[in-house]
């Protein structure tokens, strides 16, 4: 009866949501997160205490692919790159588990890699694709928009200050915006401990329909090896409809921790743990590795119908924390 109320309450906010636009060469699957103000999941409080959002949002279905990277780098990379979009290990033949490869100023998502996860990007690569989505794709500009980045150098002059712009319309996910997306049941308004909807730890599997199962843990043999197509592992959604935010990539966030911004769900070489909601990661925002991507976020547009009728299922669901 749970499964079958939170998938009406999915499908009928879906059914309201703009998903993605034709005319533009990204098109992003989102998918709806609801409950807003909802407690945060911890015992200790603010801000060890992850998963609060105060409205409603939607957030990317899958990790940003190769072939989504590549539309990006084609259009604002060029033959010089000023910025340090490309990173050359995203060529296959550096042997890094990259998918995208460039001839002068194009950049094309190699064969049978263009739905995995792109990988090599930076912190500040990531705040740079959410601006041009931002600004209309094209010829839009990398350095205003959800974020304000200045210098028009690779590390912006103010990278440890970078926040979000007020009423920006796509973003790289808060901390909480992520957790909530991968941990959160609306129906049940509790946390689960692992982000394919169980609070048993995800199986780490080729990928297939098996519930509970991700890209993780191939030192040991689990995975298998590689970076997978985003959405590979069927029958292991997270409660709000998400896939892949336990493996196949770590996916970097706004949170800023010390130095480093915070990296959370594990990767395809990541170890059990890592997946879980009690793990955090971080990384200096100019590096890039070969297992850390990232997903996108935006606010749900003006309710329609589906939001209203969403909000009398919701409010019959009840709110209650899970037990420590």
């Amino acid at each position: 009866m749970r499964t079958a109320v939170r998938s009406l309450c999915l499908s009928l906010v879906a059914a309201s949501l703009s998903l993605s636009s034709a005319a533009s060469a990204v098109t992003i699957d989102w998918v709806p997160v609801l409950g807003s103000g909802n407690a945060c999941d911890g015992p200790a409080p603010a801000p060890n205490c992850y998963g609060t959002v105060a409205s409603a949002y939607q957030i990317s279905k899958y990790e940003v692919t190769n072939a989504q990277y590549a539309e990006f780098l084609t259009a604002k990379a060029g033959v010089l790159d000023p910025l340090a979009l490309y990173n050359p290990n995203m060529d296959p033949v550096a042997g890094l588990n990259g998918g995208i490869t460039q001839s002068g100023g194009t950049y094309t998502a190699v064969s049978g890699r263009e739905s995995m996860p792109v990988n090599w990007v930076s912190f500040y690569d990531t705040l740079r694709f959410t601006n041009w989505l931002s600004n209309g794709q094209g010829t839009g500009d990398t350095e205003s928009g959800a974020y304000t980045l200045l210098g028009g150098t690779a590390t912006p002059a103010n990278g440890l200050l970078v926040t979000r712009n007020v009423g920006a319309t796509i973003f790289l996910t808060s901390e909480n915006e992520w957790y909530k997306a991968a941990y959160y049941d609306v129906v049940s308004a509790t946390y689960l401990d692992y982000p394919a909807g169980s609070d048993t730890a995800t199986g780490c599997t080729a990928a297939g329909a098996t519930a509970n199962t991700a890209n993780c843990d191939f030192p040991l043999g689990g995975g298998p090896g590689d970076l997978t197509a985003v959405g590979g592992y069927t029958g292991s959604a997270s409660p709000n409809g998400t896939f892949d935010q336990g493996g196949n990539v770590f996916e970097w966030t706004e949170a800023l921790t010390g130095l480093n911004r915070v990296l959370r769900g594990g990767s395809f070489i990541s170890p059990q743990a890592q997946l879980g909601a009690a793990s955090q990661s971080a990384g200096n925002g100019s590096d890039a590795f070969k297992d850390v991507g990232f997903r996108v976020a935006s606010p749900i547009p003006e309710p329609g119908t589906g939001l209203l009728v969403m909000a009398g299922v919701l409010g019959l669901a009840g709110w209650r924390r899970r037990r420590a």
